[in-house]
């Protein structure tokens, strides 16, 4: 069976073009190419990204041009180094809160209660996935003041992520919650201070160092949930930089009983 290509008029610019743009074209180049005549398939077309092909039978599939290849493969290069920059900086803050005598974990999934709005039912649970959480190195449990930090080092991502209010409000159960503000590729916060809602604290990457920009606001609880707990003794934390320490020291003690 052979597919005739239909012609297409000269590619628009693709300064429009975004996330779900690419997300779909990667899904084209999976499937069969089926059209789905939308205006995201349209504005794909008018670019260049995705070609027109009629079959003997005259069925009308999509494919994707050398053009579409290259953007999608410059989107995954985007896509990949705002990651590494993103796990580099929990990374960082994971390790500052180990200097500060905290426990930390990364990347945990803990049970979390938000409003509902509604009066027969108020709460519900939720899962929540910080990217840092931490608590103190006590034995008290009502001492333990648990932080959640969110990280977030590209701006896209940090204004979709304020629109959750529900996201927040998981947080906030867990214990205080911070925004960690990264920078763009010329050096700029991706955020500014003003733009966190009032009770989440926010620290911003300066020439590689964290700085809190302004704190969050302190909540009084008495320990944590059991549950989380539970997600914490299954999940080993942060090592810290000194965790070697101690058999370091005692590698010392047998040279020098040995001399």
């Amino acid at each position: 069976m052979t597919s005739l290509a239909v012609s297409t008029p000269a590619p628009a610019p693709i300064a429009s073009l975004g996330r779900a743009h690419a997300r779909r074209l990667r899904e084209i180049y999976r499937s069969a190419g089926w059209p789905c005549q939308d205006p995201m398939e349209i504005d794909l077309l008018a670019a260049g990204m995705l070609e027109r092909l009629r079959t003997g039978t005259g069925h009308e599939t999509l494919r994707v041009t050398d053009a579409g290849v290259q953007w999608i493969a410059q989107a995954l290069a985007r896509n990949r180094a705002a990651m590494s920059a993103h796990e580099a900086l929990v990374e960082q803050v994971a390790l500052e809160m180990c200097r500060t005598g905290r426990l930390a974990w990364r990347n945990l999934s803990l049970r979390a209660q938000v409003p509902t709005g509604d009066a027969a039912k108020p709460l519900r649970w939720c899962i929540a996935r910080p990217d840092v959480f931490s608590i103190r190195h006590t034995s008290v449990e009502a001492y333990v003041e648990p932080i959640v930090h969110e990280v977030k080092v590209r701006r896209a991502d940090l204004l979709a992520d304020l629109k959750q209010g529900g996201k927040r409000a998981a947080y906030q159960d867990l214990g205080e919650c911070w925004y960690v503000l990264g920078c763009d590729a010329r050096g700029r916060p991706v955020g500014a201070p003003d733009e966190i809602p009032p009770e989440c604290g926010v620290m911003l990457l300066e020439q590689s160092r964290l700085k809190v920009a302004r704190p969050a606001r302190r909540r009084s609880r008495a320990g944590l949930p059991f549950g989380v707990w539970m997600a914490l003794a299954k999940c080993t934390p942060v090592a810290g930089l000194d965790e070697g320490a101690q058999g370091l020291l005692g590698d010392d003690d047998a040279q020098v009983g040995t001399a």
